[in-house]
């Protein structure tokens, strides 16, 4: 069955660093779109970072030039590096995919495992 487990999340100061990492079976993961979602306490989940098949990313405002999705097929492996990390970027992380790109996009998947990201001093 399908099974993705989110890892590397953490405690870190703001202006720090963390990679997050996705570990994926079940499925082709080369042939799946993939992305990244957090849901913060108290708010909805949202899109983080999404990557094709093919390795096009795409994220949200709120990241841009901060954090980094990228993908090891041969791993099936997802991974956010996150740089410059703010307070508002504290929130359990998800990772999911999809065969279908416009269907990750359709709707932010915050179920799962997650990861846990808090940023604070």
């Amino acid at each position: 069955q399908v099974q993705l487990v989110e890892s590397g999340g953490g405690l870190v100061q703001p202006g720090g660093s963390l990679r997050l990492s996705c570990a994926a079976s079940g499925f082709t993961f080369s042939s799946y779109a993939m992305g990244w979602y957090r849901q913060a306490p108290g708010k909805g989940c949202d899109t983080v970072a999404t990557i094709t098949s093919g390795g096009s990313t795409n994220y949200a405002n709120s990241v841009k030039g901060r954090f980094t999705i990228a993908r090891d097929n041969a791993k099936n492996t997802v991974y956010l590096q996150m740089n410059s990390l703010k307070p508002e970027d504290t929130a359990v992380y998800y990772c999911n995919g999809d065969q279908y790109y416009s269907a990750l996009l359709a709707v932010a998947r915050c179920w799962g495992q997650g990861t846990q990201v808090t940023v604070s001093s």
